[in-house]
């Protein structure tokens, strides 16, 4: 039974052979996986580190007194009154 992806498959793997590349590599593929997958963890992670550091400084600053959350009020005109 030959059905199309049985062709296309061995017709990739023939030309491999011929074209001096070395077939797909399961162990390699999943190497690379994990690799990327690491990779992009660790920059996830900094970026929420980063978040940590900021928030850490907000509230440090908040406390020593030099910010404020409270809005200051507006200069009031003779109109409103």
């Amino acid at each position: 039974m030959s059905t199309t992806a049985h062709k296309v498959a061995t017709h990739a793997a023939a030309r491999t052979k011929t074209a001096g590349r070395r077939p797909p590599s399961v162990l390699r593929e999943i190497a690379y996986g994990m690799g990327l997958g690491l990779f992009a963890g660790y920059l996830w992670k900094l970026h929420h580190w980063s978040n940590q550091r900021r928030t850490r400084e907000f509230y440090s600053l908040l406390d020593q007194g030099k910010i404020t959350v409270v809005a200051d009020e507006p200069p009031r005109t003779g109109a409103d009154d």
